[in-house]
Order: structure tokens, then C-alpha cells, then sequence
């Protein structure tokens, strides 16, 4: 029987409400403003516009759930990515809802607070130990500025925050209750979805797995545990913590590559088949040609080693010097390079080597994997031949040519073994975009490979094709094709400039694209250009430099990445006082003296791995990277340190004050740094809302460090 009244019991913690409201004025109050493109919104707004579009893309500094979370924001606001992304200061249009584009990062940024007061928690310590790692973080400049704009460290903070939050919560969960697994699944979600949004995710998953599996060594030895809970447990973690993370990950650019089906600007980046899959560009070019190569295909062959642009197997009606600069000679054959466009120059024919025909039979006969083959120049209608005559720029390798014959003792050798390297089969015929082949010469077994060495200006600064003896030769890949039908020169020059294809379907595996994608992210870096505002990881921690985000076209208005110079100095100085503690502890603990309960003990130990141990792990990894860095990379790794504070000065006052009067003491030092930091905040809140203006004196009386770079007109 139903009993009336119902009744529901709920327990508000208030605090938490308060700051959680307090986080979400503080980011998300004028989003809108300013209403002009601010700093790295230049880099990252472009990414949006191509999802809007569907445009494939390649960003080398991470992998695509960042980008497609501002996506995602810019599709809320109905954005239709119609918009120049061309210079930092320019204004939005009417028809951009710019507070729609800032909306996610704003919200992960506000999401933070309450996260690290609910992460003190499960940390072992207090409710005033939360509020004051909440207030940290509400209160920190450089926070607020990074999570108003449509930028991706604050949606990084949030999901490591939040995978050591449900960690933390599954772990400190009782052992009866199911329930606690699903907080272990949230953690693995939100480590894959760090990993997700910059690879520096990655450091801070490991560092939770280090935690994780310490827990678990240590559950293993739980003798009170029975066998199958013990395996129950083990198996739950490796599914939620390494399974989960890898295939999130790998749904990550299965959504990615499926949103992005149309050719942009990074296509040739990647591989002809990877091209061919993308509507428009090279599939409009390749659309229905004939999958296999057979005697009398025209074909252009692509290396596949050329990077980051691609180039192509190429000869035109010119010839080697007969003597180098350095005095060496060459055959004074015609050139052979590669060459970075599309031309007609770069069409070959594939011969048999017994018959005198350039054309395709009726039926094709195809080329397999071992079959000794002969190529044409389309145009010129020299072979391609070498000897043993040393290549112009590296004189360790062969000469490639297209033959001419002096009537000198140089015989032809331009006969080539076709090398399939990714086949199936030893019979495998040579299939267009899909097969890597490497091309031998017959006489020398040397293997025709791209030296990536420019030519001078008699080779017209093309690349440089050579035949070099190596077990593992860079291979080629044919990426237009089509069957010759005209045996004399002038019906074939036509032919080559006005192409007929056969209707042949073919698609490249979702397996095959990811793998590509991310060995190409991994490996292909743009170049690096000095920046004005990049700086050194040491300076971070002194906060030597800051980064101007906008600054007003007629006004002084501007915004700044600048942090809370005050809370900045605290946490650097509890991160030594941490470490200088526990080198003490580790000490007296070696010589048999235990100052601290074995409970106390692990939860201090505890607090570093996860608050020093994040970060280290967000902030060492940057000393040995060579690549243009910014201050607010350092925002990871702070944020820990803001947790780490004060519930290090509890552990002080709990366990190492024990006159009432040093605790009164603390207690009006620690009030006095809190309302200092609250109006260093204050004080810096110009520049991090850009509102109000400032005069010029006003901005001068801010620049409180030589090194910081603070713009002002003086009228």
C-alpha cells in the first residue's frame, strides 16, 4: 500500500552550491565579449569552420575531441563556419552567436571549481580544505581568461579533474555497493577524453593508472577478500581503465573521420588512397579508374616517403650536365625527379618488355608482384633507365635517367622488378592507390627511391630520384591511371591530357584511415615559428611572462594572460614546503622515528602522488620538448598545486601546530593571504574581462613585473 505523505530527504552542502554558482558568474558573465576573434581563437576557429563544412583536416598537436567539443558549441549557435579566420582582433559578424562558440570551454572552466572542492574531499581532507581549493581556483586570473574563449585547457583541467574525482569516489566507495563501478567507468571516459583533447592528457592517465595499480597490488593481498571478488575487482579495472580509454579513443576519430568525408586543405598530407576516400579533390580525379595496372596503363606514381608534400615520378625535355660543379660527370641523359604538382610530365607507361605496344590489350593483361616491367615517359617517350653512374646530388647512389642513346658504351638498362610490399599474395597484381611498390632495377638491384635532396637550377630546384642498393627502399604508389588506347606519340600526348576511366568501386577500411591519421599526426610536424609571447616552462613558474589575448582597436581595453601573482607565489611555495616536509618525514621515518599515524602518513603520501605527481606530470614533460610553448600550458599542472595548498596547511595545523596560540596564529596569516589573493584578483580583473577601461597610468601601475608585456595608449 502506497503511504501518504511522500517524502524526500536530500543534504545540500550550500558551499558547494555557493562556489559552483560563483564559478559559473564568473566564466560565463559577457561571454560575448569582446565580440572580435581573441589569440589561439585565430587557430582553433578554423577547425570549427571545417567541421561546420565537413572539410577533412589534420591537426598534428592532438588528436580531434577538443576540436569537435568547440564544434560542437558552433553548431548549438548555428554557426555554418563562414568565416575568415585570418588575423586575432578581427571582428565576428552579426549572423556568429559568439557566446554559442565560447559556451563549452566556459562551462568546463566553471565546472572545475566545484570539482576540485568535491576532489579535496575524497582526498581525505575537510570541508575548509575544499572551500579553500575552490576559492583558489575561482579566484586564479588565468583560469578565468583561458576558460572564456574558445580555447582547450580548461576542457583539459575538467576531465582530469574529473577522472581523479571518479576515481577517487569508486575507491573510497564501500565494497558492497554495484554502484561504485560506474564511477571507475566515468573515470575511464574521462581519461580517454583528456587523452582526447591534447596528448599532454596522456601523462596525467598514466599517472592515474600508477595510483590505480598500487591499489590493486594492494587489493591482491587482501587476504579478508575472497578469490572472486579479488578477480572481479581486477577484471573491472583493466575494463574501465585500459579497454574503455583505448576504444573511446578510437571512436574519438571513428566520429571524426566520419564527420570529415570532404576534401580541404591538409589532403595531401596523406597517403592517395586516404585522398581518393574524401569527396572532391583527388576522388574527383581517380573516380571510377581501372583498379588494376596491366601492360599499356598509363599511370603517375607518388612516393610514398615524400613529406610533408607529396611529389611525383617525374621527366621533362631536359638533360643532366655533362659535368657538375664539383667537376664529377654525368651520362647527360634526360632528367629524372619528383616533382610537388600535378603535371603531365608526370604520366609513365607501363611496357612489357617483350613487346613493342603502349597500349592495353583486350583483355587487360595485368602486372604481378615479380613481373620485370618497363616505364615509358608519356610525353617524351624515353625509359626510365640507370646505371652505374653516381646520382648528381648524392654521389653514393645511382643516377636515374630517361634513356638517351649516344652511341657511347652505355647500354640501356631499364628493366624494373615490381616489388609489391604490402601484398597478400605472391601473386598479387598491382592495384592502383591500394598497392605500395617498390620498383627494382633488374642489373644493379638497386631500388628507385626519393633522395629528398633539391636539385639545383639546372634541375629546376626539383627533388632528386635516385637507385639505391637497400633491403628497404621507399616505395611508390599509383595514383591516377588509366588504359592507354593510342600507340603514336601525337594520339598519346592527346590522350594524356584528356583522360577516359572505367567505373571500378573501391574503398579504403575506417582501420586503415585511423592508422594513417595517426601515425601522420605523430610523425608530420608543421614548422614552428618563434612567437612573441612564447616563453620557457622555468619562466612559468615565476610567472616571468604573459600572453596579450585582444586588445581594443581605439581603447586601452585589453585582456591579458596574467595569473593571481599572489595565490600564483602560494602555491609555489607549498609545493616546496611539501617536498621539504616529506624529505623530513622520509627521514625521521628511516631512523625509526614515525611522527604520523600510519593513516595520516598514506594520506600525505597520498596527497602528493595525486596533487605533486600532477604536477610533475603536466609540467617536466615540457623541459624536453622542442616546440614553441605559452604560459597557459602550465595551467594543468597549477591547478594541482591549488589543491594541493590547503590541504597541505591542514596537515600543518592538524599535525604539526599544536600550541592553541601558533594555530590562531595560522589561522590570521592564512585570512590575510586569502583576502590578499582576493584582491590581487580584483585588482587584475581588468584584464582578464577586458572591462572597464583603463588609462594609461592605471595599466602602467599593473605591469608589477619588468617582463610582462602591457599595452597602453597614452592621450
Amino acid at each position: 500500500m502506497l503511504h501518504l505523505p511522500l517524502l524526500v530527504t536530500a543534504q545540500v552542502d550550500l558551499v558547494l552550491v555557493l562556489v559552483s554558482l560563483l564559478a559559473f558568474w564568473s566564466r560565463l558573465g559577457q561571454l560575448s565579449y569582446p565580440s572580435s576573434v581573441v589569440f589561439d581563437e585565430v587557430y582553433y576557429g578554423q577547425f570549427v569552420s571545417l567541421y561546420m563544412k565537413r572539410v577533412f583536416f589534420m591537426d598534428d598537436s592532438g588528436p580531434p575531441l577538443g576540436h569537435m567539443i568547440l564544434a560542437l558549441g558552433g553548431y548549438l549557435g548555428g554557426f555554418d563556419g563562414n568565416f575568415a579566420w585570418d588575423r586575432i582582433g578581427a571582428e565576428y559578424p552579426s549572423g556568429v552567436n559568439v557566446w554559442s562558440l565560447r559556451l563549452l570551454p566556459a562551462l568546463c572552466g566553471a565546472l572545475c571549481v566545484p570539482l576540485g572542492y568535491l576532489l579535496t574531499l575524497e582526498l581525505g581532507f575537510s570541508h575548509l580544505s575544499a572551500l579553500g581549493a575552490a576559492l583558489l581556483l575561482l579566484l586564479e586570473n588565468s583560469l578565468i581568461v583561458q576558460s572564456r574563449f574558445m580555447l582547450l585547457e580548461s576542457v583539459l583541467i575538467f576531465f582530469i579533474l574529473l577522472a581523479f574525482f571518479s576515481y577517487l569516489r569508486f575507491h573510497n566507495a564501500l565494497n558492497t555497493s554495484w554502484s561504485r563501478y560506474s564511477w571507475l567507468l566515468l573515470s575511464g571516459i574521462s581519461c580517454a577524453a583528456a587523452v582526447g583533447v591534447k596528448y599532454m592528457g596522456v601523462f596525467s592517465y598514466l599517472l592515474l593508472l600508477g595510483v590505480a595499480c598500487v591499489h590493486t597490488w594492494s587489493l591482491i593481498g587482501d587476504r579478508a577478500a575472497s578469490h572472486l571478488s579479488v578477480f572481479v575487482q581486477c577484471v573491472s579495472r583493466v575494463v574501465c581503465l585500459l579497454v574503455v580509454p583505448v576504444l573511446l579513443y578510437v571512436f574519438w576519430f571513428y566520429i571524426h573521420l566520419s564527420l570529415l568525408n570532404r576534401s580541404g586543405p591538409h589532403d595531401q598530407l596523406m597517403s592517395s588512397a586516404f585522398q581518393a576516400s574524401l569527396q572532391g579533390g583527388l576522388s574527383r580525379i581517380t573516380q571510377g579508374q581501372p583498379l588494376e595496372v596491366s601492360y599499356g596503363s598509363q599511370v603517375t606514381l607518388r612516393s610514398v616517403s615524400s613529406h610533408p608534400l607529396p611529389c611525383w615520378l617525374h621527366s621533362h625535355k631536359a638533360n643532366y650536365p655533362i659535368r657538375y660543379e664539383n667537376g664529377r660527370g654525368s651520362s647527360h641523359q634526360q632528367q629524372v625527379t619528383c616533382y610537388p604538382f600535378k603535371d603531365v610530365n608526370n604520366w609513365w607507361i607501363v611496357k612489357h618488355p617483350g613487346r613493342q605496344e603502349l597500349v592495353v590489350d583486350t583483355p587487360p593483361q595485368p602486372v604481378r608482384h615479380g613481373d620485370v616491367i618497363q616505364l615509358v615517359h608519356g610525353m617524351t617517350s624515353r625509359f626510365l633507365n640507370s646505371h652505374d653512374v653516381a646520382a648528381p646530388m648524392s654521389p653514393h647512389a645511382q643516377e636515374v635517367s630517361g634513356y638517351v642513346d649516344f652511341n657511347v658504351s652505355m647500354p640501356a638498362q631499364n628493366l624494373w622488378r615490381v616489388d609489391i610490399s604490402n601484398r597478400g599474395a605472391e601473386s598479387e597484381v598491382w592495384k592502383t592507390i591500394l598497392s605500395d611498390v617498390r620498383l627494382v632495377h633488374v642489373n644493379t638491384s638497386a631500388v628507385l627511391k626519393l633522395s629528398g635532396v633539391s636539385l639545383p637550377d639546372w634541375g629546376f630546384h626539383q627533388l632528386e630520384v635516385v637507385a639505391e642498393r637497400l633491403k628497404l627502399g621507399s616505395g611508390w604508389t599509383v595514383e591516377e591511371h588509366r588504359y592507354g588506347t593510342s600507340q603514336e606519340q601525337k594520339e598519346r600526348e592527346a590522350e594524356l591530357h584528356s583522360p577516359t576511366h572505367i567505373d571500378v568501386n573501391r574503398k579504403i577500411s575506417f582501420w586503415a584511415k585511423f592508422l594513417e591519421l595517426q601515425w601522420k599526426m605523430l610523425t608530420v610536424k608543421q614548422e614552428e615559428s618563434e612567437h612573441k609571447y612564447s616563453s620557457t616552462p622555468l619562466e612559468w613558474v615565476t610567472m616571468e611572462t604573459n600572453i596579450a589575448y585582444w586588445l581594443h582597436t581605439s581603447t586601452n581595453a585589453q585582456i591579458h594572460l596574467i595569473g593571481n601573482p599572489v595565490s600564483w607565489g602560494v602555491a609555489n611555495f607549498s609545493l616546496l614546503a611539501y617536498q621539504l616536509l616529506a624529505a623530513v618525514y622520509l627521514l625521521r621515518r628511516r631512523r625509526g622515528l614515525r611522527d604520523l599515524p600510519d593513516g595520516v602518513w598514506e594520506r600525505f603520501v597520498f596527497l602528493g602522488c595525486v596533487c605533486v605527481g600532477g604536477w610533475a606530470v603536466n609540467f617536466v614533460p615540457f623541459l624536453l620538448m622542442d616546440r614553441t610553448l605559452f604560459l597557459y600550458h602550465y595551467l594543468p599542472a597549477l591547478t594541482h598545486l591549488y589543491l594541493l595548498t590547503p590541504a597541505l596547511l591542514e596537515h600543518i595545523h592538524t599535525h604539526l601546530v599544536s600550541s592553541v596560540t601558533c594555530q590562531r596564529a595560522l589561522c590570521v596569516c592564512t585570512s590575510a593571504v586569502l583576502v590578499s589573493i582576493f584582491l590581487s584578483c580584483r585588482t587584475f580583473c581588468p584584464l582578464t574581462y577586458g572591462i572597464p577601461e583603463l588609462s594609461a597610468n592605471q595599466l602602467q601601475a599593473l605591469k608589477w613585473r619588468d617582463s610582462w608585456d602591457i599595452l597602453y595608449r597614452r592621450r
